[in-house]
């Protein structure tokens, strides 16, 4: 314990220590977490008899399978013809403009035209891909037909083309378009010849008016692979069962997941690597204006500890449905933490206690580096109770409140959680959950109280219930004050009053305060009657030399703490009663050493100090001071007091106490006020008694 102290306090001021601290933190973490997060692996291979059910730890999207579904849905979808309507006014205009060529050279020709000539100059009007559509001989009757039977002829022609391009008509239906336009001039009223003819042209203007739309086909193939749900290896989803040939599927998907040993991957280290640095951050943040190492220290000390703890439960993880998780004391790391190091680190731990604890406690079948909510929740509640029912009185009996407290609360919690699942458990299993949340909150208490002296006397702290303990006035020290100087004992008491509310004032530690002025006078004990508040009778000073007197008044310092060393009191009452009277002058020995000689050195008649160096010490200097004044005042008054202590602290700062403290003057302002109300409150005035006449009483 020695050796460790010492390595402690060696280290304390080593900024690269902090580096290891959280490095070690971050190794913890990752080594404890990493056996819940790494997941399990199966050495298989093709055509082997599965040993056992298999499951999957993850759900991860079967790529290969989704896209083999998306290419048979695009092949399922008919090519997209869209239709052209322009095409069928296209075809009109081409029968009309023909007929008009016909009329044309009809109206141009003489009487004496013969056929053949007509033929020629319509040859000279039409496109050569036109005049392929009839033969010579039927495009001379057309020119040979009357006016009346050409506008017939016409007026039928446009009107079947028409009505034919107006539905769709694709390649295949092409002929079956032309015929049934065809049929339709049967009833037209035209010779044989004729209608024949026109309808020969007819069929040659009927086209096919749908062509192959590329956009839209690619559009509704793109839409019925869009539909296509994704193939996922869903998470405790059974892949193999026991006593299953493993065929090329089942293989490919345990190579999917990761169950295959040729199939390690780095991304759950890398993952929970992260996860670690995230956990981590808040710490390095509240940490980075810490001047030393011990606070941190402490915390990872106490952190390790709790991530012990947690993994020795997890070692009597059954598998059952009843989770070890629920047993952890999720208490234990921020009540050590808010008793050690504060309320606002005790929420951090926490929080990181029950993330690392829902992590690794998550016992679903498939759920490697999951994280369990119900129980984050649960482990959460308990550390947050843990935290906040610790009052800032502390003493074992408030950190046992606080035990059954969280047990409360976890109970509470958890039979929540169980309702909210609206899971059916039974009455055996519903009494299991109740007395491990029980135990959870109970075991959190026993803990604490048990490892607090240890902590505090490894790394040197002093806790709020060291200190309760140290008030105690049946403690050895305080006892020999009583017994062997009651009036220094009573002046400790009564400056422990006015430092306290001083303190408590400023923001300053107040039970440290009043702790260290019960302790701060202890060196008067050696020669307690030649200090005045135990004199009885006459004044031992009186027959000795001022140099003398001096030395025994000065030496109480010293005495006291060597004797508080001795008993193994902590460092920071030590310090204070070292620092209570700074350098200041012995006034009255000095003086009466002026009326003897005029060579004395006023060095001579001070402190060795040092001086106070934190407000606690400071505080303390001054009311040690105040109290010892007043108490001299015959009557003392407000106005008397307010002088008296005004002018001690103007003293101190001229003589310059308290130059290496971090007190201010708006601080000094309100030590004064306090200082003031506080000795106004023991020295008030009093009524006057009368002296009651004592009668004889007359018996019947």
């Amino acid at each position: 314990m020695g050796r460790l102290r010492f390595f402690l306090e060696r280290t304390k001021d080593v900024r690269f220590t902090r580096f290891w601290l959280f490095l070690f933190l971050a190794a913890l973490l990752f080594t404890v977490l990493y056996w819940q997060v790494k997941p399990r692996q199966y050495e298989l291979r093709l055509f082997d008899v599965a040993k056992e059910t298999i499951r999957s730890p993850v759900t991860v999207e079967d790529k290969e399978a989704t896209a083999r579904l998306k290419e048979e849905a695009a092949a399922k979808v008919a090519d997209v013809y869209t239709l052209k309507k322009e095409y069928a006014e296209n075809r009109v205009d081409l029968l009309s403009s023909l007929f008009a060529a016909i009329e044309s050279v009809q109206n141009e020709a003489d009487s004496d035209s013969s056929p053949s000539e007509l033929a020629a100059k319509l040859e000279e009007r039409l496109p050569p891909e036109w005049l392929a559509y009839l033969s010579a001989d039927e495009w001379q009757r057309l020119l040979s037909a009357s006016p009346d039977e050409l506008k017939t002829a016409k007026e039928a022609a446009l009107t079947v083309v028409h009505a034919a391009m107006r539905e769709r008509i694709s390649q295949a239906d092409l002929e079956q378009a032309r015929a049934k336009a065809a049929k339709e001039l049967e009833y037209a009223a035209l010779s044989p010849p004729l209608r024949e003819a026109v309808a020969k042209l007819c069929r040659q203007a009927v086209i096919p008016n749908v062509v192959y739309d590329r956009t839209a086909t690619e559009e509704k193939r793109r839409q019925a692979m869009d539909e296509v749900k994704p193939v996922k290896i869903l998470q405790g989803q059974v892949i193999v069962e026991e006593g299953q040939f493993i065929t090329s599927d089942i293989y490919h998907q345990l190579e999917l997941v990761g169950l295959l040993n040729g199939g390690r991957t780095p991304w759950p280290a890398v993952g929970l690597f992260l996860f670690v640095l995230l956990l981590l951050s808040p710490l390095v943040y509240y940490f980075r204006a810490e001047t030393t190492n011990e606070k941190l220290s402490l915390y990872a000390a106490i952190f390790t500890f709790m991530m012990t703890v947690m993994v020795l439960i997890r070692l009597l993880s059954s598998g059952g449905a009843v989770s070890v998780g629920y047993l952890v004391p999720a208490a234990l790391g921020p009540m050590l933490v808010r008793v050690l190091l504060g309320e606002r680190l005790a929420i951090m731990t926490a929080v990181i206690g029950a993330i690392c604890g829902s992590l690794l406690f998550n016992e679903e079948v498939g759920a490697a580096g999951a994280v369990s909510v119900s129980l984050a929740i649960y482990l959460l509640a308990g550390g947050m109770a843990g935290t906040f029912f610790l009052s800032k009185e502390l003493a074992k009996a408030k950190i046992w409140r606080a035990g059954v407290l969280v047990a409360a609360v976890n109970i509470v919690s958890l039979l929540s959680l169980l309702l909210l699942k609206n899971g059916r458990y039974s009455l055996m299993e519903i009494s299991l959950f109740v007395v491990m949340a029980a135990a959870s909150g109970i075991v959190s208490a026993i803990l604490t109280i048990g490892l607090l002296p240890v902590f505090e006397a490894t790394f040197g702290i002093l806790s709020p219930l060291r200190l309760i303990e140290l008030s105690n006035p049946n403690h050895p020290l305080l006892r020999k004050l009583l017994t062997e100087a009651p009036g220094t004992y009573h002046h400790s008491v009564m400056v422990a009053n006015l430092a306290e509310a001083a303190c408590e004032a400023i923001g300053a530690d107040g039970l440290l305060a009043r702790v260290a002025c019960y302790y701060h006078d202890i060196g008067k004990t050696k020669r307690p009657r030649y200090f005045i508040e135990n004199q009885m009778g006459g004044n031992p000073h009186d027959h000795l030399s001022p140099q003398l007197s001096k030395n025994i008044i000065i030496a109480h310092v010293a005495d006291g703490a060597a004797l508080l060393r001795q008993h193994r009191l902590p460092k920071e009452i030590v310090d204070i009663a070292e620092q209570h009277h700074g350098t200041t002058l012995l006034k009255y020995f000095y003086h009466k050493a002026r009326e003897q000689t005029e060579f004395v050195s006023e060095a001579e008649f001070r402190y060795p100090g040092p001086k106070p160096q934190t407000k606690e010490a400071a505080v303390i200097n001054i009311a040690d001071s105040v109290e010892a004044a007043v108490r001299s005042l015959s009557n003392p008054s407000q106005e008397k007091i307010e002088k008296i202590v005004r002018a001690i602290i103007a003293d101190r700062l001229q003589d310059n106490q308290l130059n290496e403290c971090d007190i201010t003057l708006k601080e000094l302002e309100i030590v004064a006020r306090s200082l003031c109300e506080t000795l106004n409150g023991v020295f008030h005035s009093r009524i006057e008694y009368p002296e009651v006449r004592k009668e004889k009483v007359k018996h019947a």
